[in-house]
């Protein structure tokens, strides 16, 4: 079974138990959750049953280990994450607005987290990997994007393949010699995971079916479109598809794409019809809201089955 890597951060999210709009007055806190966007991803990836692993740096700290155990536990290979010692793991602090939307402060500047080197363990997962995923966060930090670009490069150079999620701002897009990491990238994705109106960054077109048939023309083997509420579409040369939206209470959306990254490239990977790969993925999102924490939410396969047959006989 084909092994999957991914690069990028680590950190814990601290999440604000009040609703308001940043942290400028006393309030409780909840957490330590384990999160970064590549770490969801592949813990959602582990928590199907595939194997995976991911390449990153964490302090040698309680955050730090706490990352490493709840990804070991879910079978993820941790041989890549460096230990920094008298260094600090990156957090992210959360709070979400009235509206839904999440203010956010960050302390990856200058962390662990932020300052990843190639180790040998890393270079051996580089070697061993047979698919690697690439999340947009770690092309906008320097170090952090060269190993991932390199393994890029080493994976493709193999024959393997590589899925790319932007996950990231536009105005970030601005940083120099940014988009043209992110242009050389896509002409060598063969599963592009754009949310909702991203897709609109890589492309001149103005209109979705435009895009897609822009990106789909420099190579792109698959599309898939994530649209939060509104569900997802998959598009691939001649064919195209979507799924509804599950109602659910959402308690927490963070990471939600990231588990459903994970498990439709996980499902992919192993051979699934890209119908049963998106069926389980919106599934995957939609679970993941419902849980406090990014990666609280990262679903196993029973899990997953359970949640469709109780969505589907609601209907």
């Amino acid at each position: 079974m084909t092994k999957i890597l991914t690069v990028g951060e680590i950190l814990v999210e601290i999440v604000a138990a009040t609703r308001g709009d940043g942290f400028r007055e006393v309030q409780p806190l909840t957490g330590p959750y384990p999160s970064g966007a590549p770490a969801i991803f592949v813990d959602q990836v582990g928590r199907l049953g595939f194997d995976a692993a991911i390449i990153g740096r964490v302090g040698d700290d309680d955050f730090g280990r706490l990352n490493i155990a709840r990804l070991a536990a879910d079978g993820i290979d941790v041989s890549g994450i460096d230990v920094a010692t008298g260094e600090a793991t990156g957090c992210a602090f959360v709070r979400y607005r009235p509206d839904g939307s999440r203010a956010f402060v960050y302390t990856l500047d200058g962390s662990a987290t932020a300052t990843l080197a190639l180790t040998n363990a890393g270079e051996a997962l580089m070697d061993s990997c047979g698919h690697i995923h690439i999340m947009g966060t770690a092309l906008s930090v320097p170090g952090m994007a060269g190993i991932a670009l390199q393994a890029v490069d080493r994976l493709k150079a193999r024959g393997g393949t590589l899925s790319f999620d932007p996950n990231i701002r536009a105005e970030m897009l601005n940083k120099p010699g940014l988009r043209e990491k992110f242009a050389g990238l896509i002409d060598r994705t063969d599963i592009f995971l754009p949310s909702g109106n991203e897709i609109f960054h890589f492309t001149e077109a103005t209109d979705e079916d435009g895009a897609i048939h822009d990106l789909l023309s420099r190579g792109i083997g698959e599309i898939v479109i994530k649209r939060g509420d509104k569900g997802a579409s998959y598009f691939a040369p001649g064919a195209r598809f979507d799924v509804a939206a599950h109602t659910v209470e959402e308690r927490d959306p963070t990471g939600a794409g990231d588990c459903f990254g994970g498990t439709f490239v996980a499902l992919r990977v192993a051979g699934e019809t890209p119908e049963t790969a998106l069926r389980y993925a919106n599934a995957a999102g939609a679970r993941a809201v419902t849980e406090i924490g990014p990666m609280e939410g990262a679903s196993t396969r029973a899990e997953l089955e359970r949640f469709l047959e109780d969505a589907e006989g609601r209907r």
